[in-house]
């Protein structure tokens, strides 16, 4: 191998500068918009190697409509989780109406799954590979997973430092028995979690893509999703014991994943070779309601103040998203959230009770510069209308010539002897 890199140093560096041009064009459409893309390398240069490339790149322009589809799901939020839960059984409802299947899965009409603490855990149910093939759980089945086991996830500090925390041994072994030894290996489509890594006091990103391209990435489902919900630092390992972290929460890192998900697809282009911006997207983004420490009830104490800088992050981040969707904000882009703090007596109602009183509420959209507002349209109605776009771009996918995504998949499934893996298209995904 070292002769190989050693006698080709000029196709390293050709290829360097098709990857720097390449993503400056990428980060430019995503952070400000520009129309004009800097110019990709003249085809007469040395770079006219990788002339194949740049044409599946430049095809984008030929071939309209093409999106990639995302679903980012929020940890915190006062439901822990079954807020989202209940949205993505309603969204499943309308994919299989309005699709005529009535087996369809959530994982058959997205292609990138992100999710933070509790939403790591849907994530995880929604896309991990069942027997035969399909979905371990359908989006009713994950909904009920949450509430028949809230008391063994989610328990209340007795310190106060924070509301809600994996409570380890119940929750380990819930996560053993329902996962087994499924890996990131494992996942259907390309999957984010997050999570933050004292040992290097940075987040940690769990991804699918990662795993496939290192073994030294690639960890143990029921790994990860303690990861991403411990409030008290754990410490695991990959499959192999290379890469060691010492995890605690993935809110803490970053509570709503949706930027991580766009910034994963547009720098992807091995996967997802006919994106070139936000508007070659499809993305709906859930949160969990907002927790009574916010407006009207400010305290000083930890929790209150660890709930308020967690919900805050997350507006802001859809704030960001918002602006960088831009005029492709209101087609492109949908966020689910309640429009404000839970009933005063919240703690003592049924929880499907509260998140369909959520659900039929008007949708909040963030405004460019002026914070947010109300619309028309309530919640599930949004709902319905992206399921809508979801299942045109599903059916535009069955007459398009080129694949939007192009997936690497393992080479067997788990449990696996080896690590080999192979391109496999799915332009259905």
């Amino acid at each position: 191998m070292a002769a190989v890199m050693s006698a080709s140093p000029m196709h390293d560096i050709d290829l360097d500068k098709l990857t720097y041009e390449i993503f400056s064009v990428l980060e430019n459409k995503f952070l400000f918009g520009y129309e004009n893309d800097l110019p990709l390398p003249n085809p007469t240069s040395k770079l006219s190697c990788h002339s194949g490339r740049r044409d599946l790149i430049s095809s984008c322009k030929h071939n309209p409509g093409a999106k990639v589809r995302i679903l980012s799901i929020d940890g915190r939020g006062s439901t822990d989780g079954i807020l989202a839960a209940a949205t993505l059984s309603r969204l499943e409802d309308f994919l299989r109406r309005k699709s005529g299947n009535p087996d369809a899965r959530i994982s058959d009409f997205f292609d990138v799954v992100a999710g933070s603490g509790a939403g790591g855990i849907l994530a995880s149910l929604l896309f991990t590979r069942g027997r035969g093939g399909a979905p371990m759980f359908t989006a009713d089945q994950a909904l009920k997973f949450l509430v028949n086991n809230h008391r063994k996830i989610f328990r209340s500090s007795p310190s106060g430092v924070l509301q809600r925390i994996i409570r380890s041994d119940k929750a380990e072994r819930l996560f053993r028995k329902t996962f087994g030894e499924s890996t990131l290996k494992d996942t259907l489509k390309s999957i984010l979690i997050p999570c933050y890594d004292f040992s290097t006091n940075a987040p940690f990103l769990f991804s699918r893509a990662d795993a496939l391209e290192m073994d030294g990435y690639d960890f143990k489902i029921k790994d990860v999703c303690a990861a991403t919900l411990t409030a008290r630092p754990v410490e695991i390992a990959s499959v192999d014991r290379r890469t060691r972290i010492n995890a605690v929460n993935g809110e803490i890192a970053m509570n709503n994943p949706t930027a991580a998900a766009i910034t994963h697809v547009l720098h992807n282009k091995l996967e997802f070779p006919l994106c070139n911006g936000v508007e070659d997207l499809l993305v709906v983004s859930l949160g969990n309601a907002q927790s009574e420490s916010g407006i009207g009830n400010i305290t000083s104490s930890p929790t209150g103040i660890f709930r308020i800088a967690g919900e805050g992050a997350s507006d802001l981040v859809d704030q960001a998203v918002s602006m960088a969707f831009g005029q492709w904000r209101t087609s492109n882009y949908v966020r689910i959230q309640a429009n404000g703090p839970p009933p005063a007596n919240y703690k003592s109602m049924d929880l499907m009770a509260l998140t369909e009183n959520m659900l039929v509420q008007k949708n909040v959209e963030s405004v460019l510069f002026h914070g947010r507002r109300m619309v028309e349209s309530t919640n599930l109605e949004k709902l319905e209308m992206f399921a809508g776009e979801v299942i045109k771009e599903q059916e535009r996918r069955k007459t398009s010539i080129l694949p939007t995504v192009v997936l690497k998949q393992a080479s067997a499934p788990s449990p696996r002897t080896s690590s080999a893996t192979t391109l496999s298209t799915q332009s259905s995904c």
